[in-house]
């Protein structure tokens, strides 16, 4: 297999045995560094210009501290995090990322140390590429000619498993296959909650595994393991007891010491691996999905040992795919390009949550990281399918499932595709711009997304060389069609994917997008062998094009919007003219265009449109893959290199920033950085040689189930407003227990919240930032108590406690009232005939806010 020269060159500056001469082989300096990174919960980078210069830390950037100490000839070195601090950090001589591997090189005191990062995202096997695994091994030789004792240290911190630092953990210790495994996970495991953005897992156990014969391990202080290892290169003798505490009552954690004897010259490895078991990924319309890994009965155990037995091939198939991928990136567009896509490669992928459906199918979950949450959101998985598409139909298709699956739906009653399937972790149907009860369609991006759906449907088509995955969902997107027929032309005032930039009607890029939509249902009709309307709705597209190259003119360019003159924008949707071969627009549209963009450069990128400076990293990308000449798409390309290279915002790669400024921030660790991956699409014998690995080919999809039967036991507010106690002052110790002193509190009928705020029916006024309320009720008689759940409204954060007991913990905000699993504390409260007492805190960061609860059961 040829060798990748970029990838070649940066390894060797990374070992030391190579000299980088010409700034554009120079080893890049990524502004984060992904290290052990499989979903949206199991996340952590290194933000810092070494490993051990900072803490490592969860995409949102909260502590998720992984640690590392060597010790050579007595005397210990930080390799790994920024503790303990007196203990002095071993020179970094360099750091490479490639695709599947983050390889580190330090070196001092007579050795040199290669620590790699190794997650097998092998898109050829998905039983592999399911794995929540990442591999730390460590390489250590002597540089000196001279024999050196040393040993290794690794801890992996319990705050891998909360989400706020106080919540209460356990660990514990288990033997499999010749593996030592290690894991910690919360005293309560409150499972698939909170939801939200800003939200870490927080049910589940994380574990560490290695070798029992080449490591010692122990569980207790992370102070009192970091200590005892850089004192005597050893760990405690006996485990702390597991009595549950705080995740930041002296950090528990989980370590392993292994002792490498004299090292000389020849290179001495050992290695660790960490994984997460999530036990259920998500919940998709009311009903919990398992981890695809898990599908069929597999455990953590399970994992474990097969991961391990898989360790010795793995690392020459990665490094064999880090080549091939990195090549046809280089060959694509330039040694810069290869390196923005080899950060991009994980990162996709862990913005995604993977599960099996009720078939035991693939489904991919994108979240939208550093936005709000959603799960599926349509206008992220468009910008995300150019990684997936060349992965194989497989991942094409499980990209798009989710939302085909809701769109088709009973839930589902609007004449456009939906704009995402809910809030990550419970994707139970849409939340954004007031959800499933939406009174402003402008609002929902419909013209958007029903575009985006076709057009995907499209490619996967495109790339099968059959309909036959679309055939299935052929009456949504014959609807989807129809809309686009009757509003995309000319779209009115709505949203579209950058709706950060706010509502704009007329939009001309938005308008190609619906164009092109057409004509890709009438490709699928064509490959149905419907001829006749295949080339009715290519003329309606080649006729709405003209129309678009009239209206959208602006002397020697195109608008923004077709009634702004002395505008501009990225018509980044014109790609897919390119890619699927509609021919629809002339060539002459995009070389105009590109020719525009090259004058309105700046000195980080191509901003998004007039209006602005911002731009988009995946849409920059779509929009250099228009340019026929490969200077040009170097050109629009290599800025957000520079930025990478240079930015003081050390984050994940942003999709999001100031073209003029290198210290902007924006979006980050998001899925749609797939799209970066859209030049490989413009060459069919690169995209069918990487798709056409994939053997799976899932499609047997399950259907949505129906809408569970909810009958209420303890009503809501939702039909007759019902009395609380509430206060907007924090209060006193114990206000959740009964027989708390609430005489002072306000008394005041539910819901409580901002009128207008959708989903809820506001009686009384809340717009401070937190709210507490008490509610003393009682249960009937009889009821299953099986089946109850708390039925909530909450805007944003929600903690329920039933006689003291925290009962349910939800982030983020919902847009209807959402049933509630309880957890088993606060269930065994709830008897029948009883009197509780139901106490919540809701806290409020911006726009609308609301809060209202009941119990029903659920069926």
């Amino acid at each position: 297999m040829r060798r990748s020269g970029c990838l070649a060159v940066l390894i060797a500056a990374v070992m030391g045995t190579g000299q980088v001469q010409a700034r554009e082989d120079r080893p890049f300096r990524p502004p984060a560094v992904p290290l052990v990174a499989s979903n949206p919960y199991l996340s952590v980078w290194s933000m810092a210009d070494t490993l051990n210069g900072d803490t490592t830390r969860h995409w949102t950037r909260h502590e998720h501290p992984l640690r590392s100490l060597i010790r050579i000839d007595g005397k210990t070195y930080r390799l790994m995090g920024k503790d303990p601090k007196s203990v002095p950090a071993l020179p970094q001589t360099g750091v490479v990322v490639t695709p599947t591997r983050s390889i580190y090189a330090f070196e001092g005191s007579g050795v040199k140390i290669e620590l790699t990062f190794m997650t097998p995202a092998l898109p050829d096997s998905l039983e592999i590429l399911a794995r929540p695994v990442t591999y730390l091994t460590w390489s250590v030789r002597s540089t000196d000619g001279q024999g050196h004792a040393v040993s290794l240290f690794q801890s992996t911190s319990s705050l891998l498993t909360v989400n706020t630092p106080d919540q209460r953990v356990t660990w514990s210790r288990e033997a499999r296959g010749g593996l030592t495994a290690l894991r910690a996970g919360t005293a309560e495991q409150p499972l698939l909650r909170p939801a939200g953005d800003d939200v870490r897992i927080d049910w589940g156990h994380v574990y560490a595994a290695a070798r029992t014969e080449d490591a010692k391990s122990a569980m207790g202080s992370s102070d009192t393991l970091l200590d005892s290892f850089s004192a005597t290169g050893g760990l405690p003798a006996a485990d702390e007891p597991a009595a549950p505490r705080a995740a930041n009552d002296r950090e528990p954690a989980l370590a392993f010491a292994f002792d490498l004897g004299k090292v000389a010259a020849e290179p001495v490895e050992r290695h660790v691996i960490l994984t997460y078991d999530e036990i259920y990924s998500v919940m998709f319309l009311g009903k919990k999905l398992r981890p695809y890994w898990r599908r069929n009965g597999a455990t953590a155990l399970d994992l474990l040992e097969a991961a391990e037995h898989d360790y010795a091939v793995l690392g020459p198939r990665c490094r064999a795919f880090d080549e091939e991928l990195t090549a046809d990136l280089e060959n694509a567009g330039g040694s810069r390009y290869a390196r923005i896509g080899a950060l991009a490669y994980r990162q996709a992928l862990a913005g995604c949550g993977l599960a099996a459906d009720a078939n035991g199918q693939p489904m991919l979950f994108p979240k939208e990281n550093s936005s709000n949450g959603c799960a599926a959101t349509v206008d992220v998985i468009y910008p995300a399918a150019p990684l997936f598409l060349p992965m194989g139909p497989t991942y094409a298709r499980a990209l798009v499932a989710p939302a085909l699956v809701y769109g088709a739906s009973e839930r589902w009653k609007f004449p456009f595709a939906p704009h995402d399937v809910g809030t990550y972790p419970q994707i139970n149907g849409q939340v954004y711009a007031g959800g499933e009860h939406s009174k402003n369609e402008g609002d929902m991006m419909p013209v958007e997304e029903s575009g985006n759906m076709i057009l995907l449907c499209a490619a996967i088509a495109h790339m099968e060389g059959n309909a036959d995955f679309a055939l299935k969902w052929m009456p949504q997107l014959t609807r989807w069609e129809a809309y686009l027929e009757r509003y995309g032309k000319d779209p009115e005032n709505q949203l579209c994917t950058d709706d950060f930039m706010g509502h704009l009607a007329h939009n001309a890029n938005l308008s190609v997008k619906a164009i092109l939509a057409i004509a890709a249902q009438g490709r699928l009709l064509k490959l149905k062998g419907n001829d006749a309307d295949a080339a009715r709705f290519q003329e309606i597209a080649r006729r709405f094009a003209r129309n678009w190259m009239q209206v959208a003119a602006d002397g020697g360019h195109y608008r923004i919007a077709f009634d702004q003159p002395r505008t501009w924008s990225q018509k980044y949707n014109l790609i897919w003219d390119k890619l699927l071969g509609l021919d629809v627009f002339p060539k002459e549209v995009t070389r105009d265009e590109i020719a525009f963009y090259k004058s309105k450069l700046q000195r980080y990128g191509l901003p998004l449109d007039s209006r602005t400076k911002l731009t988009k990293t995946d849409w920059c990308v779509w929009t250099a893959t228009l340019a026929e000449d490969p200077a040009d798409f170097r050109a629009i390309v290599d800025p957000i290199y520079d930025y990478l290279n240079e930015t003081s915002a050390r984050l994940p790669l942003v999709d999001s920033y100031f073209t003029n400024d290198p210290r902007s921030d924006g979006m980050r660790a998001r899925p749609v950085v797939g799209g970066i991956f859209i030049k490989l699409l413009e060459n069919r014998a690169v995209w069918d040689k990487w798709a056409k690995r994939d053997q799976r080919k899932a499609g047997d999809y399950a259907l949505a189930p129906p809408a569970p039967r909810i009958t209420e036991v303890v009503p809501t507010s939702r039909r007759s407003p019902t009395e609380w106690k509430y206060t907007f002052s924090k209060p006193g110790e114990g206000w959740q227990q009964p027989g708390f002193d609430d005489s002072g509190w306000k008394s005041g009928p539910g819901g409580f919240g901002t009128k207008g705020t959708p989903g809820i029916a506001v009686a009384t006024e809340w717009r401070t930032r937190d709210i507490w309320l008490r509610r003393e009720v009682a249960l009937p008689a009889k009821f299953n108590a099986s089946r109850l759940q708390l039925l909530l409204y909450h805007d944003e954060d929600a903690t329920v406690f039933i006689d003291g007991e925290v009962a349910v913990r939800e982030g983020g905000y919902v847009t209807d009232y959402m049933p509630a699993e309880i957890s088993p504390g606060a269930l065994e409260k709830l008897k029948p005939g009883a009197k509780v007492t139901i106490a919540v805190h809701c806290h409020q960061t911006g726009g609308g806010q609301g809060v209202d609860l009941g119990l029903v059961e659920v069926e």
